[in-house]
């Protein structure tokens, strides 16, 4: 007995210790329950998937077995069985223009702006305006998908402001335009609010200062050079409207003899960080010297079809490897900010065009959306992949719609099928900013108030 006691008590001392579990690693906030469509290197998507986030970056991403073993979260977010994705990225717009909501349809492009935008602008704008119109937007972008947007528009302070104000991500530029505006009656004037506006919002860890001449045709050379200086001497982007119409190609072929994108080029104007929204008429040549400049394009496909713009060479495009983004451009001319209809659009815009249903694949609009806009912005080291590092940009699109079932493919879903009214979570700089459909950071109906206020005047001023 007393042998039997010493042999079972030797092999207990000599048994190799229980391996303890290692100590879970802290996370701020826990994404679970949900089929993760990542835009990595490898395209993943991972069913029964996870996203952990800290200090408003990613993690890690991975299966949520894997990483519930590894992580901590204070905080969790449930899925619900849907896909989570990268936020949208909405590369061209113009987010105070929300209160111009159809106010001039089914017009061509030089007479919706002379006739209709540029009077009631002139009338309704100021700083006010542009602040509630900018809420007004960022609701709408908010809630259908939308984690970061490009914009050009006037008192830019104020829509950088209001964009702080709701969570979102934007690259944001100050219009220079050679008529009076509603903020800046001079180019020299104009020059120095956005030499003010770059240095303010400098570090900012959502806000991105941008300079925004109009376009070739609305901005002179010297205004051309003077925005690259300034833009390059605070290391920002540059945003402009380029080939968007025939009637833009032909002014700026009367006055220049060459395309936008060759008068741009030999002003020394393209460079990475270059954002040239629409690119409808862009020949061989003008993408050949985009793409060595590296500078991006941003596809706006309802905006150009609404306005007959014509229909941007998207098949060449992709195949070319631009830094092609999309966009939805202003409601004044959308009439919405829906990216997941502008996904579709795009899409079949592409096919019919090309009368090859192969051309803009789905997984090659949902990239436009995403990581194409982010490097159509220069910022595809930052967002538009949900990736160790990057900064925590997520969207959860729902599955309980009858047109979201079945779900076997969940990037056809996103292109095909899927609304903006389907995303339940918005996750920016990992803070959650809207959860189950409810927004956040503004308050909605004082939102809808001030908006509401501000439409008689509106009204007025376009004869209605």
């Amino acid at each position: 007995m007393i042998r039997r006691l010493a042999v079972a008590l030797a092999a207990l001392l000599l048994a190799p210790a229980a391996t303890a579990a290692p100590p879970r690693e802290a996370a701020d906030l826990l994404v679970r329950n949900g089929t993760v469509v990542t835009l990595d290197s490898q395209r993943r998507v991972i069913a029964r998937g996870a996203v952990a986030i800290r200090g408003g970056a990613v993690l890690a991403v991975g299966t949520e077995a894997e990483l519930a073993a590894r992580y901590k979260p204070r905080k969790t977010l449930d899925a619900g069985g849907g896909i989570i994705l990268p936020g949208l990225v909405n590369a061209h717009t113009h987010a105070p223009m929300a209160l111009f909501r159809g106010i001039a349809d089914d017009q061509r492009l030089m007479d919706w702006l002379q006739k209709y935008v540029f009077p009631a602008e002139a009338k309704n704008v100021t700083a006010a305006f542009v602040r509630t119109g900018t809420r007004l937007a960022a609701l709408e972008m908010v809630r259908s998908g939308t984690t970061t947007f490009a914009d050009m528009y006037y008192f830019e302070d104020e829509v950088a402001l209001a964009t702080k104000e709701a969570g979102l991500r934007g690259v944001l530029g100050e219009t220079l335009i050679e008529f009076p505006a509603p903020d800046n009656k001079s180019i020299p004037d104009a020059l120095r609010y956005t030499e003010a506006f770059l240095k303010r919002w400098q570090g900012d860890p959502l806000i991105v200062a941008a300079v925004a001449p109009h376009s070739v045709y609305l901005a002179k050379p010297e205004t051309l050079r003077a925005a690259r200086e300034l833009a390059d001497r605070y290391q920002a982007p540059l945003l402009i409207h380029v080939s968007e119409s025939m009637d833009e190609q032909a002014q700026v072929s009367r006055e220049h003899g060459k395309t936008p994108v060759r008068h741009l080029a030999d002003l020394g104007f393209l460079r990475k960080g270059v954002v040239m929204a629409h690119g409808v008429w862009l020949s061989a040549s003008d993408r050949a010297v985009a793409l060595e400049a590296r500078a991006g394009i941003v596809h706006c496909p309802q905006s150009n079809m609404k306005l007959a713009s014509g229909a941007a060479p998207v098949k060449e495009m992709l195949a070319e490897g631009q830094r092609l983004g999309l966009g939805t451009d202003g409601v004044a001319s959308n009439n919405d900010l829906d990216m997941f209809e502008e996904m579709l659009s795009a899409a079949l815009l592409a096919k019919l065009t090309a009368n090859d249903p192969t051309v803009a694949p789905a997984a090659a609009v949902l990239e436009m959306a995403t990581l194409g806009g982010a490097r159509a912005l220069g910022m595809e080291d930052r967002i538009g992949s949900l990736e160790p590092g990057k900064r925590a940009d997520l969207i959860v699109v729902g599955s309980a719609e009858p047109r979201t079932q079945p779900l076997y493919d969940p990037v056809s879903h996103l292109v095909y099928a899927a609304k903006g009214a389907d995303v339940r979570h918005s996750v920016i700089e990992g803070r959650v900013v809207m959860k189950d459909r409810v927004v956040l950071t503004l308050d909605e109906a004082r939102v809808r108030r001030e908006a509401a206020a501000l439409e008689a005047g509106v009204r007025a001023s376009v004869g209605r």
